[in-house]
């Protein structure tokens, strides 16, 4: 596994700590305090499997103005949000057709990991399905099961920890296996979360490495400078996510970085692509500080959420930098929450404060992330597997972050919603004996 360089810590890049809960200053020492889910010993890779198809699972989005809605109503079943309500949000879509650019973004990668999958194998179909619209989930088991097949492989398009990034999809599988009477007939797994794999984190890299050559540029050529001082503000953002949502991200027994495995994953990724940056371009980080900041809350506002928020830290940044680089790193494509929330508030907030500004890509279908992708689902296929031993494969795993990566299968309290009346059923959850070395509740 890739070791991070001792220098990429925020106590350097981010002073204040403003992108966790933890101490006002963090440093080499109590870093090591934080040591994540790595306490947890038992074996995170799963035996491969002669799989019969993998779905690419997604949110889903409407697809024309008369879906924005009965869209809307899917995202928030059993929430009693009045269609008034949801007409707020709706305004995000109407104003692009009533269209979410998430179907496009999904149905380009899943031609390119076709393509991907003929060329370079293994050998196994693969198909959509969505949670919030059409294709939906449980018609896409039914019609996979109805043709025969027997061990799906389910790959989600989110690469972190928490409850809608993982479990939910989790749920959404375990649902439809008990929904459909399928339980015990047909076997569903899922690929782990891979924020720290290379290949999600070099399109990261890439962009942020143009980012900060174009507001460079472009400040050389600036008549005005916001503050006059050459400095440059790296924000990486991610979705914004209840407070009690993020301390139950990841499996019990564990101290987190932030106080939740959500937070900690986002702060080794961006490290992992500032390490990148500056192994190929050191002098891109002069003048720079960076920080983890978050976007598209919703509900109510006395419910704490993860702060702060991309458009009060930029506020807060007013007359201290002349630049700012926006790195969606929460995200895979280009949606709905990255085109409105960033490439119109964040920027126009920029705009106004003065900052020369850019937003960089998300991963998309980046040949390296696409790669990336294909190898994941490899490594699960017996017959491309590298090893058919779960130890071996452990240690035959690659990571950017310098960590274990995730687990093939979840522990059973793993993102588990205290507010939750009954656990739903589950796909991907371990079922053997766990051991943790110095966990702390």
């Amino acid at each position: 596994m890739t070791q991070l360089p001792t220098d990429i810590i925020p106590n350097r890049t981010d002073p204040q700590n403003t992108a966790t809960n933890g101490p006002a200053v963090l440093n080499e020492q109590n870093l090591e305090v934080f040591h994540g889910e790595e306490n947890l010993t038992r074996v995170r890779s799963e035996a491969p499997r002669d799989y019969d198809l993998v779905i690419l699972s997604s949110f889903g989005g409407p697809e024309g103005q008369e879906d924005v809605i009965p869209f809307l109503r899917n995202v928030t079943a059993g929430r009693g949000i009045p269609d008034e309500r949801l007409e707020e949000v709706a305004t995000h879509y109407r104003a692009n057709g009533g269209v979410s650019p998430i179907n496009e973004q999904n149905r380009a990668l899943l031609a390119a990991l076709q393509t991907a999958l003929v060329e370079k194998g293994p050998d196994v179909p693969i198909t959509w399905a969505n949670r919030n619209w059409e294709p939906y989930v449980k018609d896409v088991v039914q019609e996979a099961y109805d043709k025969g097949a027997r061990k799906i492989l389910v790959l989600a398009t989110s690469a972190y920890p928490g409850y809608s990034s993982c479990r939910q999809y989790r749920e959404d599988y375990g649902i439809a296996l008990e929904e459909l009477g399928l339980e015990g007939k047909l076997q569903i797994d899922k690929v782990r979360q891979y924020f720290d794999a290379p290949g999600f984190i070099a399109p990261f890299e890439d962009g942020l490495i143009e980012g900060l050559q174009d507001v460079r540029a472009r400040l050389e050529q600036a008549e005005r400078k916001a503050a006059g001082n050459g400095k440059i503000r790296i924000m990486f953002c991610t979705h914004s996510i209840p407070t009690s949502a993020a301390n139950e991200a990841g499996p019990r027994g564990v101290d987190y970085e932030g106080g939740s495995a959500y937070v900690e994953k986002h702060l080794q990724a961006a490290r992992a692509v500032l390490a990148g940056v500056e192994k190929k371009h050191p002098e891109l980080l002069k003048d720079v500080e960076w920080e983890l900041v978050y976007q598209s809350r919703s509900g109510p506002p006395s419910m704490p959420w993860l702060e702060p928020d991309v458009n009060d830290a930029l506020e807060a940044l007013e007359g201290t930098v002349d630049g700012v680089v926006l790195v969606p790193l929460g995200f895979v494509s280009d949606h709905m929450e990255v085109k409105w929330d960033l490439d119109t508030e964040a920027l126009d907030t920029c705009e106004k404060l003065g900052f020369v500004a850019t937003r960089t890509p998300t991963p998309g279908t980046h040949p390296e992330y696409v790669e990336m992708l294909r190898q994941l689902i490899g490594q699960r296929v017996a017959s491309s597997a590298p090893s058919q031993n779960p130890a071996e494969l452990d240690e035959l795993r690659t990571s950017a972050c310098g960590t274990p990566g995730w687990f093939d299968a979840c522990n059973p309290d793993c993102c588990v919603s205290a507010r939750a009346k009954a656990q739903k059923p589950t796909i991907a959850t371990y079922t053997g004996a766990d051991k943790a070395e110095g966990a702390r509740s």
